[in-house]
C-alpha cells in the first residue's frame, strides 16, 4: 500500500478518490446531506458553502460489521447539517470508507484514501485495526478522532488523535471493581477470535482480575459468529458470578447470548458490554443484567441527567429518522460526530487543516459532551478525554439504571498500570 502526502485539487482530487474506490479491497462514499427524509426541524439553522471533509473508517466490511455507524453517520450528518448549522455555518461531508476489521490491509487503503480526498480529520468507527491507519495520517497531519480506541496500540499514544470517550481500560476496572465491591469475585467473559481480543483479555484483564482478587476466564468464537447454545454453556461453566460479553459485534451477538444464556439456566449476572436491543427483545428476562457504556443510552432516558437528556432526545430522533440499526454504535457514531461538530465549530477557525483541527481539540476543556461527561482533551500521555464510564443495570422492562447513580471514575492506580490509559 502506497502513502501520498500530495494533495490534489479539484477534480483531480475527485477522480483519484472515485478511482481508489471502484478497484480498491474497500468501498466509500461521500455524503453530504444526510438521509432524503430529514428529523430537522424549522428552526433549525441549514449549512452553506464550502463543504469541510471528513473521513470515516466505517466497519462494514468482513464478519465483524458494525452497521449502527452507517446510521450514526447518516442521522448526525442529517443533525449537523441541517439542524446546527454546520461547522461554524459550513456544511460536513463524510468520505465513507468500508473496512474490514479483519483485514489491516483495509484501513491502510481508507487513510490513503483520506489523504488524496483532503480531509481535514479521520473518524475511527469503533475499528480494532485503527493502528494501522496511524503512520498514514500522522504523515499527512490528518488527527484520528473516536470515542474510544478499539485498538490497544492506537491508544497507548497521544500523537496525532483525539477520542472523547475513556480507554478500553476503563471499562474493564470500572466494571471490575464494581463486580468486587458488589462481592462478585469470578468471571467468564467470551471474545471473538481476533488479535485484538486477544491482546485485551491476555495484556489487560487477566492482569487486573488478579490485582482486584477476581478470577477471570475467557471463551472465543469465531468472528463470523458462534453457536450460541455451545457458548452459553462454556460461559455457564463452574458457575461465575458473572458471565457474558466485554465487546460485541453488534447488537444480535448480545440479544442470541442472553438467550441461551437463560436456556441453560445460568443464574449469575449477565453481563453483554454496551448492547440495548436484548432490553427490548428479552423484556423481562433480561432484569438483573448490566452492560457498559461512555455515554447514556436510552433504556435510562428516565434518569439521564437534565444537561444530556435533550441532546439524547434529539440524537433519539434523528436515528429514528433513518430506519436502520441503532443500538451503542450508531448512538456512538452520532455522539463523535455532533461533539466534533461542536468543539471544532465553536473554534470558528478560519482555515480548516488537520494541525488546527487537532490543535483545537486537544484544547478541549470542560466540555460538556453531547451525551457523556465533561471532557478534558489534550493529556500528553493519554489521547482520551475522560476516564468515566457508565455502567448500567437492567431494573425492569426494557428500563435501565447507572449501577452507581452516575458515571464510575475507574481506579487511577489501575489506569496508570496501561499505557494510554491514564
Amino acid at each position: 500500500m502506497r502513502l501520498s502526502n500530495s494533495r490534489r485539487a479539484g477534480r483531480l482530487a475527485a477522480v483519484a478518490v472515485a478511482a481508489a474506490c471502484i478497484f480498491s479491497v474497500v468501498s466509500c462514499s461521500s455524503d453530504d446531506g444526510g438521509s432524503d427524509g430529514s428529523a430537522a426541524d424549522s428552526s433549525g439553522t441549514k449549512a452553506s458553502g464550502e463543504a469541510i471533509k471528513v473521513g470515516l473508517f466505517n466497519p462494514s466490511k468482513g464478519p465483524a460489521t458494525q452497521p449502527g455507524v452507517t446510521t450514526g453517520k447518516q442521522a448526525a450528518v442529517d443533525y449537523i447539517n441541517n439542524q446546527i448549522g454546520g461547522l461554524n455555518g459550513r456544511p460536513i461531508e463524510i468520505i465513507d470508507c468500508g473496512i474490514d476489521q479483519t483485514a489491516p490491509e483495509s484501513t491502510v487503503s481508507c487513510a490513503n484514501q483520506f489523504v488524496e480526498a483532503g480531509v481535514v480529520a479521520a473518524i475511527d468507527g469503533f475499528n480494532a485495526e485503527s493502528a494501522a491507519a496511524v503512520p498514514i495520517l500522522t504523515a499527512a497531519k490528518i488527527p484520528l478522532v473516536g470515542q474510544i480506541p478499539f485498538s490497544t496500540i492506537t491508544g497507548a499514544s497521544a500523537d496525532n488523535r483525539v477520542y472523547f470517550g475513556p480507554p478500553p481500560a476503563a471499562f474493564l476496572v470500572g466494571f471490575m471493581q464494581q463486580l468486587k465491591a458488589d462481592g462478585k469475585n469470578s468471571l467468564t467473559l467470551a471474545n471473538a477470535d481476533l488479535p485484538q481480543a486477544h491482546q485485551v483479555f491476555d495484556g489487560l484483564m487477566k492482569p487486573l482480575g488478579a490485582q482486584l482478587g477476581i478470577e477471570v476466564k475467557s471463551v472465543y468464537y469465531p468472528p463470523a459468529g458462534p453457536n450460541f447454545t455451545q457458548l452459553a454453556t462454556q460461559l455457564a461453566e463452574g458457575n461465575p458470578a458473572a458471565a457474558g460479553l466485554m465487546t460485541a459485534p453488534n447488537d444480535n451477538v448480545c440479544t442470541k447470548l442472553a438467550q441461551s444464556l437463560r436456556s441453560v439456566k445460568y443464574e449469575g449476572t449477565i453481563f453483554l458490554a454496551a448492547c440495548t436491543d436484548f432490553i427490548d427483545t428479552l423484556g423481562q428476562q433480561a432484569v438483573g443484567a448490566q452492560t457498559y457504556s461512555p455515554f447514556w443510552q436510552t433504556p435510562a432516558l428516565d434518569v439521564t441527567p437534565a444537561e444530556v437528556k435533550g441532546n439524547l432526545e434529539t440524537a433519539q430522533k434523528f436515528i429514528d429518522d433513518q430506519s436502520g440499526t441503532a443500538g451503542f454504535y450508531a448512538y456512538g457514531t452520532f455522539s463523535i460526530l455532533a461533539d466534533f461538530a461542536t468543539t471544532v465549530g465553536n473554534a470558528k477557525l478560519t482555515e480548516y487543516t488537520g494541525p488546527n483541527v487537532l490543535s483545537t481539540l486537544k484544547a478541549v476543556k470542560d466540555y460538556q459532551s453531547f451525551i457523556g461527561p465533561k471532557l478534558n482533551c489534550g493529556k500528553p500521555t493519554s489521547p482520551n478525554c475522560t476516564t468515566e464510564m457508565l455502567l448500567f443495570n437492567v431494573v425492569g422492562d426494557k428500563k435501565t439504571e447507572p449501577a452507581t447513580g452516575g458515571f464510575i471514575t475507574p481506579l487511577p492506580a489501575a489506569l496508570a498500570l496501561i499505557p494510554g490509559a491514564a
